[in-house]
């Protein structure tokens, strides 16, 4: 091979090789996460089934241990993860990426929030594999030689940051538009064209990579919408999207403004006893799984599967012992995400809706509610209506999906700003993006 041969080789695998290999690892790593986390809810659901109270004892146990670990070794993997990105996207990339998205914390991310599901914290994987996607790709500007570096500087760092998490969520739903969608509405605000090819390359090759491992499927099934739609449907859309805003605002509300309604003396022990706190999160989202039955307990995705497949019959107080419960999960900053437990949320407000819409299918009103909850909570309805739509392989419903998602992310921002944003806020992101523009 000749140097001019060799040159170009060198040029080829740094413009692309770097990230389509980055894009298979996070596409690998994130069914193996998934994997990982099913596994450690199986046992937890072995567990819970043999001996309910039990979880009394585990679950307190649990949220103290991972409280103690996130802590004491792994600062930054608070939460859902999303926040980290947005904060690193938007403020100091170089800065931000080396201390909220290193290896260390993805390892730590994966090996707490998978700690936090053997005790039946409700928590998803989505927004965890966000960052750890994130973090991965990150790594990878250290294969670039140093004038490379130098000259890409910020933006080789925001590209591979941006391909990494949009990949991340792309592989962990099997949802690869949404993964587009979420990158440009909730991630950049923007659609660089110099980025654009190497994003959707990056989702392709992780989605790729999720389809060989797991098969094609939909995350959700294929919902049945009737031969002939009620003629109440646009009519449910757009009072459910009022509905799915308010109720998506106030937790919203709920989520950013701890201070000003948790009591005096919890507060204390968040601030100053932070593994006692998480103990004490531990028995309420306990004692609120003994309450439900177990619905409680997990993502959520077995419940709001089996509602959209009109398998079970759920209480009308589901939605909001399961929104206490994240809540519960939520408060002592355990690693986790909110998107599937979100959307079983929705699900359940949807079968709540079904009283009112009777002639309308319940599949139907859940897609709507699924849809309209999380719009309502992050008010990213674009990426919230497409996300669904893979979800359910719900093509038909596309307009009145769209229609819900736009009015409640609108309504919802009447309670509370854009969740992610003011939660990146946290990380060393001192102004969200929607305030600074």
């Amino acid at each position: 091979m000749n140097k001019k041969t060799a040159r170009r080789a060198r040029r080829l695998w740094l413009h692309y090789g770097v990230f389509w290999s980055g894009a298979i690892a996070v596409g690998l790593l994130a069914v193996l996460y998934a994997w990982l986390i099913d596994f450690g809810y199986g046992l937890f659901r072995v567990g819970f089934d043999r001996h309910p109270w039990l979880v009394l004892i585990v679950t307190p146990a649990v949220g103290a241990l991972c409280v103690a670990l996130t802590r004491r070794f792994f600062r930054g993997t608070e939460g859902s993860g999303i926040p980290q990105v947005v904060a690193t996207l938007h403020g100091d990339t170089a800065t931000l990426g080396a201390r909220l998205l290193t290896l260390r914390l993805l390892a730590g991310k994966v090996l707490v929030s998978f700690v936090a599901i053997l005790g039946g914290f409700t928590i998803g994987r989505e927004g965890p594999t966000v960052q750890v996607g994130a973090a991965l790709m990150f790594s990878l500007r250290h294969f670039y030689p140093e004038r490379v570096q130098r000259l890409a500087g910020v933006a080789l760092q925001r590209r591979l940051v941006l391909a990494g998490a949009a990949a991340g969520l792309s592989a962990a739903f099997n949802t690869p538009l949404a993964g587009i969608v979420f990158a440009i509405e909730e991630l950049t605000r923007s659609f660089e064209s110099r980025a654009s090819g190497v994003l959707i390359t990056a989702i392709i090759f992780a989605g790729v990579i999720a389809l060989g491992l797991n098969g094609n499927y939909t995350y959700f099934g294929t919902i049945d919408t009737g031969v002939h739609f009620s003629r109440l449907l646009a009519l449910a859309a757009v009072l459910t999207g009022v509905v799915y805003g308010i109720a998506g605002g106030l937790f919203s509300w709920l989520l950013l403004n701890t201070r000003r309604w948790l009591p005096a003396p919890l507060r204390e022990l968040q601030s100053h006893r932070p593994v006692l706190f998480g103990a004490l999160c531990g028995l309420a989202v306990a004692a609120l799984g003994l309450a439900s039955s177990g619905h409680t307990f997990g993502s959520g995705y077995a419940e709001a599967r089996a509602l959209l497949e009109e398998h079970t019959q759920l209480s009308v107080l589901y939605p909001l012992v399961k929104m206490a419960s994240m809540i519960g999960s939520y408060l002592p900053g355990i690693p986790g995400g909110i998107f599937a437990p979100t959307l079983s949320i929705g699900a359940g407000i949807g079968n709540v809706m079904h009283l009112v819409f009777v002639h309308t299918p319940l599949p139907v009103l859940i897609a709507l509610a699924m849809v309209g909850y999380l719009a309502g909570v992050t008010q990213s309805p674009i990426t919230a209506f497409v996300i669904v739509i893979e979800m359910i392989n719900g093509h038909a419903l596309v307009i009145s999906l769209m229609a819900t998602a736009l009015i409640a992310a609108r309504v919802s921002r009447f309670f509370a700003p854009p969740l992610y944003d003011a939660l990146s806020t946290r990380f060393g992101h001192a102004t969200p993006p929607h305030t600074a523009r």
